[in-house]
């Protein structure tokens, strides 16, 4: 079995795969506190409670974008698994052409979801991954990485919004009744989802023209599912699709 872990600024999310087949997944806070020996007993009742043995994973795949944990993850693995992670970075086979300027500034996670949105459509297509950050990702008809826009995320976003308006309280993110809001909070709400979600339309359709094309938009990250309800240009979701660019890549440099 193969353990595919995403290390996100917020979110760890983390996947066990029996050939093609996602057989599990899971989702932890990302701790730049915690030690590998706190990580090894988490990695090992993660897959206890999967009634997974460690001697049943063979095999590991790490994309991080918080570069302090890389070794500390690397270290908890190869202690419960006795594997080498392979470490999405510099010198890792991805099958796709960067065009970026300076292709080590490309988050690692972007890639990556760049890897599995193309070979899942084959044609030019827009990842949008919500993430802390919300990223855009461009990638052309020939399967070329062509670069992309970085927004702060909703969360972020609204939490500005309480934390620098005295008046203004901390307000859960839902889609609200209707855009006029009839109090504070429903004002609030309809605010961040649909200000949001017109940040999205707008930048994806500036994307689509820039690009020369309509091009497919796949969204993955945690508020996916509640902005492609309101969003115009976002095609489908797929809340896995950083852990299947993760199988796609392991499989591309270990035969």
């Amino acid at each position: 079995m193969l353990l595919a872990v995403d290390v996100g600024n917020t979110n760890t999310v983390l996947g066990v795969y029996d050939g093609d087949t996602l057989k599990h997944d899971f989702r932890i806070e990302t701790s730049r506190r915690r030690t590998s020996d706190e990580h090894q007993v988490l990695l090992a009742s993660l897959l206890e409670l999967a009634q997974i043995e460690p001697q049943d994973v063979t095999a590991s795949i790490l994309s991080s974008v918080v570069p302090p944990l890389n070794q500390v993850l690397i270290d908890a693995i190869d202690r419960c698994f006795d594997v080498e992670a392979l470490v999405v970075g510099p010198g890792v086979k991805t099958g796709m052409p960067i065009l970026y300027e300076n292709p080590r500034e490309v988050g690692a996670d972007r890639i990556v979801n760049a890897v599995a949105a193309y070979e899942r459509s084959g044609r030019a297509t827009i990842v949008v991954d919500f993430g802390t950050a919300t990223t855009f990702d461009c990638i052309s008809e020939q399967g070329e990485y062509l670069g992309g826009t970085i927004a702060p995320g909703i969360e972020i976003s609204a939490h500005a919004l309480s934390s620098n308006a005295a008046k203004l309280p901390r307000t859960e993110i839902v889609k609200p009744a209707r855009a006029l809001g009839r109090n504070t909070v429903e004002s609030m709400q309809a605010g961040v989802m649909f200000g949001y979600v017109g940040l999205v339309d707008g930048l994806v359709r500036r994307l689509q023209g820039e690009m020369g094309g309509s091009g497919s938009v796949i969204a993955t990250g945690g508020y996916a599912p509640l902005i492609a309800l309101e969003s115009d240009t976002i095609d489908e979701v797929d809340e896995f699709l950083t852990l299947e660019g993760l199988r796609l890549l392991y499989s591309r440099n270990v035969r």
